[in-house]
């Protein structure tokens, strides 16, 4: 699966922190452009002052940005990803929030659950500040809430599961 990360940095911060882990890490991860084709097993960041958005279109997703209004005071915000992914990918969308100040996700993550897509949340013992995903998880949009050393297990197991049902091995 691809990854899409909205993180709330500054522009002069995105590339470095794609830079870094890239560095770091076995997969491909880069700083988000206009017009990529989503790849499976690369990670993409989204751009300081841009917002992030996935777009269907003749059969693949897409990346596009824009700088629209902040939206939760942010730009990248999560609520204008989330809102395209639901589009994009609708009960296959997938999305995990983790620790972060203020709401934003909260409507993102509405519309997620509303096209049938699942999201799980970090728990409050782990996370640094409980904002974002303490308003997903009141508001009873999580499936999970799952403390940061479990979220990349569950995550992993729920893609080989997706996988498996596409490949018309479990219904």
């Amino acid at each position: 699966m691809p990854i899409v990360i909205v993180q709330h940095m500054l522009a002069t911060f995105t590339r470095h922190f794609a830079q870094r882990l890239a560095a770091q890490c076995r997969i491909k991860i880069v700083e988000a452009t206009a017009g990529d084709a989503l790849a499976p097993g690369h990670v993409y960041i989204a751009r300081g002052d841009y917002h992030l958005l996935t777009e269907r279109r003749m059969g693949r997703v897409t990346l596009a940005m824009n700088q629209d209004a902040q939206e939760n005071f942010c730009r990248p915000a999560v609520d204008v990803l989330f809102r395209s992914v639901a589009a994009s990918y609708g009960a296959r969308a997938l999305v995990a929030v983790l620790t972060g100040m203020g709401h934003d996700g909260l409507l993102g993550c509405g519309a997620i659950r509303d096209a049938g897509g699942d999201v799980i949340v970090q728990d409050e013992q782990s996370s640094v500040v409980w904002g974002m995903p303490g308003f997903i998880a009141r508001a009873g949009l999580a499936s999970q809430v799952l403390a940061l050393d479990q979220l990349a297990g569950e995550l992993r197991r729920r893609v080989a599961l997706g996988a498996a049902r596409a490949a018309g091995a479990l219904p």
